[in-house]
């Protein structure tokens, strides 16, 4: 339940092939710039190099006021609103919002993704549909600077990297003023109750409650 065909619908994304090359999600981080970089130059005439190694869709809106850091791509009616900071390697699909100083980095945003309000977002994955609430984000580093490890109850899958914030399946909800600590993976369809702090594995069609228990929907 936490590997890449688990959570995402690939057709929801221009990253699609290259996902689906990994067997688990965080494996491909490490290639988010260069999958960028080599995605641009072969991008249609609806899209514009906007400045160096930054392709925008004619049709998103973008507020004078954000900052889009190379290499990064905007999809087709995505909006990025005033302040958000995109300081790179930022792959952002179509339909999405990036709202009022909202930060991106290091991430892949399938299609309809919304993080509108004061999110910040690191070295992470964002399924189809999924919602990020105003004032969550992804923690991409642990305190003691030790390596990544992915916890799946008594299960624990070591990742090998230092940055790696959350995986957000598809149509996964995080509620207003969460943490998603590093190594979290939530399952699509899942809930995040409001100011929750979340670590490990959460199981897809679930609801993570008050205090970390986790129920089943029905």
């Amino acid at each position: 339940m936490y590997k890449v065909n688990d959570l995402f619908d690939m057709t929801h994304s221009m990253a699609g092939n290259y996902l689906s090359g990994f067997e688990y999600p965080w494996q491909t981080l490490k290639g988010i710039k260069e999958l960028i970089l080599t995605l641009g130059p072969t991008l249609g005439e609806d899209y514009t190099e906007v400045a160096p190694q930054v392709w925008v869709h004619d049709t998103a809106k973008v507020a004078p006021t954000a900052y889009l850091g190379a290499p990064c791509i905007i999809g087709a009616g995505t909006e990025v609103r005033h302040c958000a900071f995109i300081r790179g390697s930022a792959l952002v699909g179509e339909n999405c919002v990036v709202g009022n100083s909202v930060e991106l980095k290091n991430v892949i945003l399938f299609d309809n993704v919304q993080v509108p309000h004061y999110n910040y977002v690191g070295d992470s994955i964002l399924g189809y549909k999924s919602h990020m609430g105003a004032g969550s984000v992804t923690s991409n580093v642990k305190s003691d600077k030790t390596l990544v490890v992915v916890k799946n109850g008594e299960e624990q899958i070591p990742t090998g990297l230092k940055k790696f914030g959350a995986m957000l399946g598809d149509h996964v909800e995080v509620g207003c003023n969460s943490v998603l600590n590093p190594g979290t993976v939530i399952g699509r369809n899942a809930n995040i109750y409001p100011t929750s702090c979340v670590r490990g594995v959460v199981p897809e069609n679930s609801i993570w409650k008050t205090g970390g228990v986790i129920v089943q929907k029905v």
